[in-house]
């Protein structure tokens, strides 16, 4: 026992802590005002592999804060105002602090005794969420481990709500498909795959020139389906898309969706957040619409991940996704026994998650994901307007959220060569680590992609990001 007799050792941990939020604290104070000159302290993959197998090696040690402070110094800065890109929010201090009670209580959610706070405040959450969007008190929903678990959620709901056959006993027996955007997340195209739906099963609508969904389009590819013999039973909206940040006309997709009977599911992993932004609200105009909708709160919304909520218009309709007998888990069968999580989710196991959205909505309301979300919109606004300024750059399209693609494109190079051009840009960007920023690549042609997430990005750094790759794309 002496071993675990240390392993639960209060003192210890209490010492422990305190050396780590001191860590943690100093880490902020100095990230928030970009006094670290990196935010990608980069490492080839070897190279790390070899630093970390030395330092697993090393006899047990009890004070951790060497073993923290070389984790901090290692990892990207995501707190740091010159990260600008991938898709997560720099996690408010508190967010934290309570995924530390969540993790150290580690009650799962599988059923209500043994997750009674967390379940209850899921329900709490998931009803202000739901309020926010726009629905009624039939809504309803469940916090799940982030944007593809709740998409695939949604769909199967959608296939147990719209399919004529008793898919879950018998199988499916026809030949089913959704329509998305060609511009949606892959998360879309692997749900229809894993619901056994095949290749036929994702029906890709075309985009506009600005990275929308070409909604005019719909009856078209809704009527060749049906010349095929395939079944629609969905469309999903995307609010907004990974790469461009191109926000679907959802009026329109609901529309279609009512006259032909479909569900109408909307995948705001990233910008369903926008609900609580007073001047950006409209770009989600007819969320409330929807049949389902999936909203990420480590994307938009300051928690830390995996975070992420989704809702029913008809909180009722989640209760067929997954029928199934559980006779040890459910003592009550019959009714919708809301508060046993596990007949809703995929998830048996789940972590208190929304005791993270609770501490931060209980303590600062929802004016801080006001503040926030429009303070990062209107970054990226800017970041547009200085994109523009700058020779022989241009942007793929108008930022409708905060993601703006953008590339570097001198008169002389041809299409491929401006494709290795734009890489070797953000290959070089990523090796100096002054600036985070990422590729994708838009019909065949390499962008460069920025994400602002960070509050206390300003001019300064977002010009000095644009001076920076303007600096490179002389030297690649």
């Amino acid at each position: 026992m002496k071993e675990i007799q240390k392993a639960y050792d209060a003192e210890q941990f209490r010492q422990q802590g305190h050396s780590l939020v001191d860590l943690l604290a100093d880490r902020l104070a100095a990230s928030t005002t970009g006094i670290p000159k990196q935010v990608l302290p980069w490492q080839e993959t070897e190279t790390a592999m070899q630093t970390w197998i030395q330092d697993f090696a090393k006899a047990p040690d009890t004070d951790i804060t060497g073993l923290f402070k070389k984790v901090l110094e290692e990892s990207i800065n995501v707190h740091h105002p010159k990260y600008m890109g991938h898709q997560i929010s720099p996690a408010a201090p508190l967010g934290a602090l309570a995924g530390l009670v969540s993790d150290f209580l580690n009650n799962g959610m599988g059923v209500y005794e043994m997750g009674i706070v967390g379940t209850i405040m899921d329900r709490i959450v998931i009803r202000s969420v739901a309020a926010q969007m726009g629905f009624d008190q039939k809504a309803d929903g469940v916090m799940t481990s982030g944007g593809t678990m709740a998409n695939v959620t949604a769909l199967l709901t959608a296939r147990s709500i719209k399919a004529k056959d008793h898919v879950w006993v018998e199988g499916t027996q026809k030949q089913y498909a959704l329509m998305v955007s060609e511009q949606a997340h892959y998360c879309v195209d692997r749900a229809a795959r894993i619901m056994g739906w095949g290749a036929e099963g994702i029906i890709k609508v075309p985009s506009n020139a600005n990275y929308e969904m070409r909604t005019e389009t719909l009856e078209a590819c809704f009527q060749k389906a049906k010349t095929k013999g395939i079944e629609v039973l969905a469309v999903v909206g995307s609010a907004c898309s990974t790469s461009t940040g191109a926000f679907d006309d959802l009026e329109a997709i609901a529309d279609f969706c009512e006259m032909h009977d479909l569900w109408f599911h909307v995948d705001g992993a990233h910008g369903a957040a926008t609900v609580y932004s007073e001047k950006y609200k409209g770009l989600v105009n007819g969320l409330e619409r929807a049949d389902s909708v999936t909203m990420d709160f480590h994307k938009m919304l300051l928690t830390p991940s995996i975070t992420t909520a989704l809702v029913f218009k008809n909180g009722k309709l989640n209760f067929q996704t997954f029928a199934q007998e559980a006779q040890y888990l459910f003592e009550e069968q019959e009714g919708l026994d809301w508060y046993n999580m596990a007949r809703r989710t995929f998830e048996c196991t789940k972590t208190m998650m929304s005791l993270k959205i609770y501490s931060l909505l209980r303590t600062y309301g929802p004016g801080l994901f006001d503040e926030y979300v429009t303070r990062v919109i209107d970054n990226t606004h800017e970041l547009h307007q200085l994109v523009n300024a700058m020779p022989e750059m241009e942007a793929a399209a108008p930022p409708s959220a905060n993601i703006l693609c953008f590339r570097h494109r001198p008169a002389h190079l041809s299409s491929d060569q401006l494709n290795q051009h734009n890489e070797g840009i953000r290959h070089q960007m990523k090796l100096d680590g002054d600036y985070y920023i990422v590729k994708t690549s838009l019909n065949g042609q390499t962008y460069l992609r920025c994400t602002l997430t960070n509050p206390f990005t300003n001019t300064e750094h977002l010009q000095g990001m644009v001076d920076k790759e303007g600096q490179i794309a002389l030297e690649v």
